[in-house]
């Protein structure tokens, strides 16, 4: 087994470790035969410094073995040659078997330890390559969409103005309708993208209860749900009001789909000590608690109950930007039905109104 990159030393230490290791050796074994009866201080600090390198400089296994044991014969000879003489206690050559024993059990343990490490820098380095995969599947996906769906826009847009029956044109309806569909997931692929690899944020001064009062005044003019807006002064947070944008349009996005016709859909901002928060709650038929951990997987879908579908992407993309600003999106269910999606956004640079 090779020893993963983190547990290698440089070249240059590597050998000063060898060097190091070697002269100790000798030097103990020399205090060994030089120091008779005392042989047991200088024999625990040779395998000791053994064990010390071990943990800097992973040998390989045969050469390992190969110098324990060499090791271990020399310093038991001297040990057993000088309880023969008399000069060391013969209780002293039980240390003989346990030290080697001791070092490789440490050997063994510190050598699982780097396969262990090994493993998961393999399924780390694996992982990154998956993500990086679906980032380039995203922006490919993205850009190869776009050019079929602004052609067949073009062309619907000038069928559409021709004298056409009610039947051909309640068609060209649907088929618009669609190209609407893949033109917001074309978009939201790339946005997941951007925000995957970092980029796309250019942050400035925001004023967050002004942004959600744009969004609620663009929202509340489709006459067929009741919009509540409560929102108090959250002063001037620092963050890329485009995306912030983007996301809560999909959260509410996500409301207007699963709440029926005549249903509430509310909007609420507050400032919450480090924390601007926005709510977004509707009246529909909130989100099963088996559905709860799946909501924000990208290409997940919950069916709403007016049929249409989603791209899948717009509540990932919208937590991807919170996580990007270095706040949260989560979801759950309100306490009268109907679901609570809660943005929390750090509050940064803030200066009250």
């Amino acid at each position: 087994m090779t020893p993963p990159t983190s547990f290698r030393a440089p070249r240059p230490v590597s050998a000063l470790i060898d060097v190091a290791v070697a002269a100790v050796v000798v030097g103990m074994l020399g205090l060994m035969i030089a120091l008779p009866g005392h042989e047991a201080a200088p024999f625990h600090l040779m395998f000791l410094a053994v064990a010390i390198a071990y943990a800097y400089r992973i040998w390989p296994v045969v050469p390992t073995l190969v110098a324990t044991a060499v090791i271990t014969v020399l310093s038991g000879w001297l040990m057993a040659s000088h309880a023969d003489e008399g000069r060391l206690a013969s209780a002293e050559l039980a240390e003989i078997p346990l030290m080697p024993l001791v070092l490789l059990v440490m050997i063994w343990h510190v050598r699982r330890r780097a396969a262990a490490v090994a493993e998961v820098a393999g399924m780390a380095d694996r992982q990154l390559r998956a993500v990086e995969r679906e980032r380039e599947f995203f922006r490919d996906a993205s850009h190869a969409i776009r050019t079929p769906v602004t052609i067949a826009r073009g062309h619907l847009e000038l069928a559409a103005a021709a004298d056409l029956d009610d039947d051909v044109r309640a068609d060209l309806s649907v088929a618009m309708l669609q190209l609407d569909r893949m033109s917001a997931l074309s978009n939201r692929l790339l946005a997941v993208a951007r925000l995957d690899a970092g980029d796309g944020l250019s942050t400035q001064p925001v004023d967050l209860c002004h942004l959600v009062h744009e969004l609620a005044a663009n929202w509340s003019a489709r006459p067929d749900r009741n919009w509540q807006l409560d929102c108090a002064p959250t002063g001037t947070i620092t963050a890329d009001p485009e995306w912030i944008e983007m996301a809560l349009d999909a959260v509410v996005e996500n409301a207007v789909n699963f709440t029926p016709d005549g249903g509430v859909i509310s909007l609420r901002c507050v400032r919450e000590g480090p924390w601007c928060v926005v709510e977004v709650a509707d009246s529909g038929p909130g989100i099963d608690p088996e559905d709860l951990p799946h909501v924000f997987d990208r290409f997940w879908h919950r069916v709403p109950p007016n049929g249409r579908m989603g791209t899948g992407l717009g509540l990932a993309m919208a937590r991807s930007t919170a996580i990007a600003h270095g706040g949260t999106l989560t979801a759950r269910n309100g306490p009268a039905g109907g679901a609570v999606f809660e943005l929390r956004l750090p509050v940064r640079s803030l200066s009250t109104r």
